[in-house]
């Protein structure tokens, strides 16, 4: 009988220990919890700031964009609430300091909000010239076929895209807070240098440290032939994150985001060994998306501040599941552009043969946030619609599996051939 009491125990222990995981998915105990200091002031969306109970200091209606003063507990709930609506850091931490205040903070996000404003009138112009069919001069006009692009995209290799995402996966963790990070970045920048080794055309691999965070983003140049002062950029972050409230500090990422920056070094390796470009290719690996678009937020501004220009900027993050089914993809189109969606449509034409779903996925789910608000047209085509997307993110289960299809996978990096090619000549 004692034995039998013993079991039962036993069982209502594991009952309860397996509801309680089921509850609270997405919650990380492997680290110590943040406490309520260092505060600071963030970006995020509405939605994500009323489920703290926090008042924005600042609302852009049009879209529900919002300024928050956080502090480092505030920021770590956040981030959980984006996480379990399966979006990644769902905020940008703003790069000010204290001393700035509540002055300096409203400053900054004027003048976000209002490069908001012009990006969405640029839509509406360009909606009412597509309308009325007014000639354009952009890229989305239909053309003949490009058989250099045609002959880039085949050279696609779905064997090297598995081969870097196991490489990068194979880490324990690519957190940005720690030293996983940054020896990611480190190991990453040696194996873009040896995927190159038989480049043609000239190009630069820089390090680029930020103040928000210990890793590196990595940047990939490709100059322009005449034009090197116009800028045609694509990129996706290297960083991984573990949210789940029992697992272990491994962070895989396989999907999220192995699988973008997989594509985005398939790329590197085909257009540095085809014909030389007319503008500049940037093709960048960020770090600290997950802490809040920390990496390409400063990399925006400072493109911004030094009047860099910027013709057009693609986001590659997660394109490993197809939810939708393969060759499926969702089009997002908050804080993305009208003229690069109505561009991808015409690659999707012209090259692709994909269906592209339109879907949106909120302030700060991935990098080209930071590109759109410092007045940059974006792109992010994505695995499949939110709904649809790969569930496993933020866990140790974020792993290459049955489910992945890398044939999926490698449609992305044609797309992002064709956008930069077709962009950059």
């Amino acid at each position: 009988m004692q034995n039998k009491h013993i079991f039962s125990r036993a069982l209502l222990f594991v009952s309860i220990i397996t509801a309680f995981q089921t509850a609270s998915a997405h919650r990380d105990l492997s680290a110590p919890r943040a406490t309520a200091t260092d505060p600071r002031y963030v970006l995020t969306d509405i939605e994500l700031l009323r489920e703290l109970g926090v008042e924005p200091l600042m609302t852009h209606e049009a879209t529900g964009t919002v300024l928050a003063r956080l502090n480092a507990k505030e920021r770590e709930e956040l981030a959980d609430h984006a996480h379990d609506r399966l979006r990644c850091g769902g905020h940008e931490v703003l790069n000010i300091s204290e001393k700035s205040g509540i002055l300096g903070a409203k400053s900054v996000a004027l003048n976000a909000f209002g490069e908001l404003d012009r990006q969405l009138r640029r839509d509406e112009v360009f909606e009412t010239k597509l309308a009325n069919k007014v000639g354009i001069g952009l890229p989305s006009e239909p053309r003949i076929r490009d058989a250099e692009i045609e002959k880039a995209i085949l050279e696609v290799s779905e064997a090297n895209l598995k081969t870097t995402v196991d490489f990068l996966a194979a880490f324990p963790s690519r957190n940005h807070k720690n030293g996983d990070g940054q020896r990611a970045v480190l190991a990453f920048k040696t194996e873009i240098e040896k995927t190159l080794k038989d480049a043609i055309l000239p190009y630069q691999i820089d390090l680029i440290t930020h103040s928000n965070t210990p890793m590196n983003s990595i940047r990939l140049t490709i100059p322009g032939a005449t034009n090197p002062g116009e800028i045609v950029v694509a990129g996706g972050h290297l960083d991984s994150i573990n949210q789940s409230f029992f697992g272990a500090k491994k962070a895989p990422g396989a999907d999220d985001n192995a699988s973008g920056s997989a594509n985005l070094l398939e790329v590197a390796r085909i257009l540095t060994k085809g014909k030389a470009l007319a503008r500049t290719v940037e093709i960048y690996w960020y770090a600290g998306e997950e802490g809040g678009l920390l990496g390409s937020a400063e990399i925006a501004a400072n493109a911004k501040s030094a009047g860099k220009k910027v013709v057009g900027v693609l986001q590659l993050d997660m394109t490993l599941f197809p939810g939708d089914g393969e060759f499926k993809l969702g089009s997002m189109t908050d804080f993305t552009s009208l003229e690069m969606r109505e561009l991808l449509k015409t690659i999707n034409t012209e090259y692709i043969g994909a269906t592209i779903i339109d879907d949106k996925c909120g302030y700060g789910c991935s990098d080209h946030a930071s590109w759109y608000k410092n007045g940059y047209p974006t792109l992010m085509p994505f695995e499949a619609t939110k709904k649809r997307m790969n569930s496993a993110i933020h866990t140790d289960k974020d792993v290459v599996s049955t489910t992945s299809s890398f044939r999926h996978s490698a449609m992305f990096s044609k797309i992002a051939i064709a956008f930069l090619s077709t962009l950059a000549k």
